[in-house]
């Protein structure tokens, strides 16, 4: 992982805590909420507070999620919103915190500047002990407070004050009022300055988790669906229907086209779809030239040609049904034929735009896990768990073509592929299509009739 490390490709944009002043801050955050404190002076931390130092020092990568259901956090600066989260279990928690901060950045820009703010993200179940209980986690809410409690001692004064001024004789209590200027001393002028971090309530119904082997869940969708990494039955009974394993490729497929959730990327709208297609078919290239332990070279498009030349009939599915694919975009072929029973069917497709993009391009990403640069994007957990298993020559081919192509604008590579960044209003979502006999096959424009 050192070579992604050095490229910017894993660790990249965490704040670097190394003054004394912010290191004892965080020490002080650390013990209130786990009990334990770092002997590092500088360290890195993500949105969330984690530190991957740290993690190493205590030999426990998840110290702010002990139990993988209720997130903790530290914020030192309102700058961590524009960090990563790492160790992520539920693909919502980011999103979340980012909002938080950008709500209260004006309250947390002056709590922080005095002392670091911690919370939770408190989830609607305590613990995930079977994957059922993943149904009822539909909402989280956000609480937090600085380590002093100035949040709390804030909303005391107030109220204290409110006493003051609607006694009649409050003006006569010398214990409030000198209990009032006890509190004001740590709070500042409340009636001028108010403090106020308010707890904030997010709805989760679409959500990935790292659970019990990664498992999607839709619960927010006209045709509601779980889907997951690992065999269906080794999920126990569940409380919604279908539940669909990784390998229902037609199943899935159809549960898509149904719902409105993917479009062919030969019909998105301003998209260089012949590009897309060559670049999908080089990274197919690369991984059947590492299954079969030929030499790349520097794996550029002519040496990949003549990989091509080389296999022959050979060649996987998946190339062969996107280069008719690409024949067809180029006006040098017929329309080609490619349904969900294809190899290829799935590198075909990208998210319809709506508020559930990012989630549906993940699980695109698995199942379509030669697309390195789609994989990177949309699911890195699922890229650096496919990254620890390639070669040498692989690990750094996929690197340099990240670093070279991908690093230098991550915004505008992420719009030319996906398009906008989704909206958070459900508005946006795509009309699910209504119930139709599709038979288990499906096509790229949707259900063969």
């Amino acid at each position: 992982m050192k070579r992604l490390i050095s490229a910017g490709l894993m660790f990249g944009n965490l704040i670097e805590v190394s003054s004394p002043a912010l290191v004892e801050r965080y020490n002080r955050a650390l013990k209130h909420l786990t009990g334990k404190t770092t002997a590092l002076t500088d360290f890195h931390i993500d949105i969330s507070g984690y530190s991957p130092e740290i993690g190493d020092e205590l030999n426990d990568p998840i110290y702010l999620n002990p139990n993988g259901a209720n997130r903790q956090f530290i914020l030192l600066t309102t700058s961590q919103k524009a960090a990563p989260l790492l160790n992520m279990k539920f693909s919502t928690s980011r999103g979340i915190l980012q909002q938080f901060i950008e709500t209260n950045e004006a309250q947390l820009f002056a709590l922080t500047a005095r002392d670091a703010v911690a919370g939770e993200l408190q989830g609607s179940v305590y613990e995930v002990s079977t994957p059922a209980r993943l149904l009822e986690m539909k909402q989280v809410t956000v609480e937090a407070d600085t380590i002093g409690g100035h949040v709390a001692d804030a909303e005391k004064l107030a109220g204290m004050i409110a006493q003051f001024r609607s006694a009649p004789d409050g003006w006569r209590d010398d214990v409030l009022i000198a209990d009032m200027i006890t509190l004001a001393r740590k709070t500042g002028d409340v009636t001028r300055v108010p403090i106020s971090l308010p707890a904030m309530t997010f709805q989760q119904p679409n959500f990935w988790t790292s659970h019990f082997g990664g498992i999607y869940v839709f619960q927010d969708m006209a045709f509601p669906a779980v889907i997951s990494t690992m065999a269906r039955e080794s999920l126990g009974i569940m409380p919604l229907s279908p539940v669909m394993d990784i390998t229902r490729r037609n199943q899935i497929a159809e549960w898509l086209d149904r719902n409105g959730l993917v479009e062919p990327i030969v019909q998105a709208r301003g998209l260089d779809a012949g590009a897309i297609l060559r670049q999908k078919m080089d990274f197919i290239l690369v991984e059947a030239a590492e299954t079969l332990q030929i030499e790349i070279g520097d794996a550029r498009r002519t040496e990949l040609r003549k990989i091509a030349y080389r296999l022959g009939d050979a060649l996987p599915p998946e190339f062969l049904g996107l280069a008719s694919l690409l024949r067809w975009v180029e006006g040098a072929g017929p329309w080609p034929r490619i349904t969900s029973e294809h190899a290829c069917y799935f590198y075909t497709l990208r998210a319809s735009p709506g508020k559930d993009r990012d989630l549906v391009n993940m699980l695109l990403a698995e199942l379509a896990p030669m697309d390195v640069r789609q994989m990177f994007i949309t699911h890195k957990e699922l890229f650096y768990a496919h990254y620890a298993t390639w070669s040498e020559r692989k690990r750094q081919w996929v690197a340099d073509f990240l670093q070279r192509e991908y690093k230098v604008d991550a915004q505008g590579a992420r719009e030319a592929l996906f398009g906008p960044e989704p909206s958070m209003d459900s508005r946006d979502r795509p009309a699910p299509r209504p119930p139709r006999d599709v038979g288990p096959v499906v096509g790229p424009w949707g259900g063969r009739r």
